[in-house]
């Protein structure tokens, strides 16, 4: 069976209306989107899933704007972004704290003898630290690969901004796993 391309399941979902291409580019996006929101909200799955569940809806509503000028994947994570940003300002605007709240431990295991699920909460913790641009451009680029440009269009940051951020938060991560017991 022969894989469609993106544009071309696009197509079919925008001009045919075929409900079953949009499945396709679901099921294809759908692990890169939650995993965004995941390190986003910090772990809360069912969070994460709310939001990525609203990022394509939103990407099926407004499927005909898609002009091509970017991947569909860029055009996914743009969307994908701006959920999260509305997500974070309605949250603020209620008063409450959009960033975890995790504290170090007294003593954390140096990175050798951390379980998995520690180092996954020190590295949330870690997270936590940042600020949610720098959460979001360490992200991207970290654990999702994209390099500085495509930030750049998902974030609509000119690039030097994300440089920036991506070095402030780098930092940021380092100092706090070297003080918490993790080797250079």
């Amino acid at each position: 069976m022969v894989a469609l391309s993106d544009i071309s399941l696009v197509t079919q979902v925008a001009v045919l209306g075929n409900k079953k291409a949009f499945d396709k580019l679901v099921v294809k996006y759908q692990s890169p989107v939650r995993r965004f929101f995941l390190h986003q909200t910090l772990g809360d799955s069912q969070l994460s899933d709310d939001l990525a569940q609203e990022t394509f809806i939103k990407a099926y509503v407004n499927i005909r704007q898609f002009r091509g000028t970017a991947s569909f994947s860029t055009w996914l994570m743009r969307i994908a972004y701006n959920v999260f940003y509305d997500h974070r300002r309605k949250v603020e605007s209620e008063g409450w704290k959009v960033e975890g709240d995790y504290r170090a431990a007294d003593t954390p295991p140096s990175a050798l003898h951390a379980s998995p699920s520690t180092l996954k909460m020190d590295i949330y913790a870690a997270l936590a630290l940042l600020k949610p641009d720098e959460r979001t451009c360490i992200t991207l680029q970290l654990i999702d690969g994209q390099p500085i440009d495509e930030i750049a269009k998902i974030t609509g940051m000119p690039a030097g901004t994300v440089k920036s951020h991506l070095s402030r938060g780098k930092e940021k991560l380092k100092t706090y796993l070297i003080q918490n017991g993790y080797d250079r």
